[in-house]
Order: structure tokens, then sequence, then C-alpha cells
């Protein structure tokens, strides 16, 4: 197969060769050099990172919290639109540090988070209360909430799902004004 697609890139090459007369022949040169680093690399299976990649260094356990929730998502069922839904999701830093939550942010405004704001230490319990209005959402919802906090992936996600019922057009309709015979 990386042979397959090692002679697909370089016939693609060579066609583009062919076509951009305009470029130097130096250019080409360098650029066929390139590439066939490239597919010698593929089929004896190396891995190369690529230039623009980061170091990543493993996050010391002893300076990170850790976030131990029972679960990290909640299923509502079924609602009729219009009725709000409050989820607490508790957690307990099972880390070796204090665990730190900078931020919390809802992916739409019919969801408001409220968290603990100081840091909460290893073994203790904080908690993320998520607030979902369904005023004007029907169907099937899924909103979330990343909370970052000072963990490894310093990125969680909480999730609430359920379906909302949409309102009947007689109820949500106010009468305005005299009616005509």
């Amino acid at each position: 197969m990386i042979k397959n697609l090692s002679f697909a890139v370089l016939a693609g090459l060579v066609f583009t060769m062919g076509v951009g007369c305009s470029e130097k022949t130096d250019e080409k040169d360098e650029r066929i050099a390139a590439l066939e680093q490239k597919i010698s690399q593929m089929e004896q299976n190396q891995v190369v990172a690529p230039s623009n990649a980061q170091s990543v260094q493993a996050a010391d356990p002893s300076t990170v919290g850790a976030f131990d929730f029972e679960s990290t998502e909640y299923d509502f069922g079924t609602i009729s639109e219009g009725e709000v839904i409050e989820k607490v999701f508790a957690f307990k830093n099972s880390g070796q540090a204090p665990l730190v939550i900078s931020n919390v942010q809802a992916s739409c405004g019919c969801t408001s988070p409220e968290w603990t704001k100081t840091p909460v230490k290893p073994g203790e319990e904080g908690l993320i209360k998520v607030v979902f209005n369904s005023t004007n959402k029907s169907g099937v919802q899924s909103p979330t909430v990343s909370v970052t906090a000072n963990t490894s992936p310093n990125v969680t996600r909480l999730r609430l799902k359920g379906t909302v019922n949409q309102k009947t057009a007689s109820a949500s309709r106010p009468v305005e004004g005299p009616v005509k015979k």
C-alpha cells in the first residue's frame, strides 16, 4: 500500500513538474529530493515529526490536579420547551496538587455554568453547576461545557443531552386585539 501511495505521489510530482515549466530547475530538484526522502521514510515505517510540531513534555503529576467525576454526561430525558434543567456535576480532586479551574465555557447561550472558584485540595470535592434553559429550543439537544483547569488534559467537557418537545402553536401565540365576526 505504501509503495502504491509512493508511486502515486511520485507520478503526481512528475506530472506537476512537466506542467509547471516556469519553475527553476534547482527548485524542482529540491522538491523531488524532499519527496523521495519522505517516500523512503514511509517505506521504512519511520515516524517523522513535522517541522512545525512543538515538543510536548508529560505533565509532572505533582503539579496538576485531576478531576474524578462520577459521570461527565447527564441525560435529562424529554422535557417541554421552556423548562429549565439544572445539573450539578460533583468531582473529587484525585491529583497530587490543588485543582484550580481557570475557566468554564458553555457551548451556547442557552447554557450557563457556575463552579467552585477556590482551589480544590487533593482528596477534596468541588462542584460545577450547569443550567440549561430550553426556551426557543426544540428537538434533540446536547449542550456542552468546557472546563479549563490545571489538569492533564487541561480541558474537560461536560455534556447534557435530551429532547425538547416544541410548544404547540396555539399555546405560544397570545391573542391580540378584538376578534372580528
